[in-house]
C-alpha cells in the first residue's frame, strides 16, 4: 500500500532560480494549450539537479526523476504562472518499488506553498495541499485505491485539473481523487516524484501540457 497521504515533510524541493513568467500559448492548432513540453528541447527551462540521492533532469527526449534515498520526494518546475488549468502528463515507472509517488503540481508560489496530486504504482491516488512547509492530504482521510491507475511499470495519463477551488485528479481519463480547497489561485506548475521505505525510484515523464479550462 503506498503511504504518500502519512509523508508529513517532503523533502529536497529544487528552487535553482527559474523566475515565473507568464504562459503563452504554444500550438497554432489548439488554443486551450498554454504550455507544453515533449522535452525534446533541453533548454526549455526546467529545473536540473544531479547528485548522488537524485537526478531531476532531461534524458533522450524524457523527462526524468530518480530519487536515491527512502522518504524523499523531489520535484521541478519550467517557471511559468497560470491561475484555471488542466495539468497532463504521461508518466512511467522504470525502476524502484511500485510504493511510490508520482504526479504533478499546480499552483505553485515557492517551496512552501503548492498543490500537488500523486498516484502510485500500486494503484493509490489523492491530492495534498502543502501550506507554510506543512503538508496535509486534501483529498479525503485516507488515499484512495483505483483499478483506473495502471500498476507496475504500465504507463499512465495523469491529469490535474485545478479550477477555483475545485482539484480534481484523474487517471488515464477516469477521475480518482478530488477535493475543494481555495487557499492558493494561481502559481507554476510541475511534475513530483518520491519514495517511501525503499529508495530507487525511477520515474520518466513525457508530454506535457497545461490547457486552459
Amino acid at each position: 500500500m503506498s503511504r504518500f497521504a502519512l509523508v508529513l515533510v517532503l523533502a529536497s524541493a529544487l528552487t535553482l532560480g527559474c523566475s515565473l513568467t507568464s504562459g503563452t500559448a504554444t500550438s497554432g492548432s489548439d488554443t486551450s494549450i498554454l504550455f507544453q513540453d515533449d522535452f525534446s528541447d533541453s533548454g526549455s527551462g526546467w529545473d536540473k539537479l544531479s547528485s548522488d540521492t537524485a537526478v531531476t533532469d532531461y534524458v533522450d527526449g524524457i523527462y526524468r526523476i530518480l530519487i536515491n534515498e527512502a522518504m524523499s520526494y523531489y520535484w521541478a518546475n519550467p517557471g511559468r504562472s497560470f491561475t484555471d488549468v488542466r495539468v497532463e502528463v504521461e508518466a512511467t515507472k522504470v525502476g524502484g518499488s511500485d510504493d511510490n509517488g508520482l504526479g504533478v503540481i499546480c499552483r505553485y508560489r515557492d517551496t512552501e506553498n503548492f498543490y500537488f496530486a500523486l498516484i502510485s504504482s500500486d494503484g493509490f491516488a489523492g491530492i495534498s495541499k502543502v501550506s507554510g512547509g506543512k503538508q496535509s492530504l486534501i483529498s479525503g482521510e485516507l488515499i484512495t485505491n483505483s483499478d483506473a491507475i495502471r500498476q507496475g511499470n504500465g504507463r499512465n495519463a495523469v491529469r490535474f485539473d485545478c479550477l477555483g477551488n475545485s482539484l480534481t485528479l484523474l487517471a488515464n481519463g477516469t477521475q480518482v481523487a478530488a477535493a475543494i480547497d481555495g487557499d492558493l489561485t494561481d502559481g507554476d506548475v510541475g511534475l513530483i516524484a518520491g519514495t517511501y521505505d525503499t529508495p530507487g525510484t525511477d520515474i520518466q515523464f513525457d508530454n506535457f501540457v497545461v490547457r486552459a479550462p
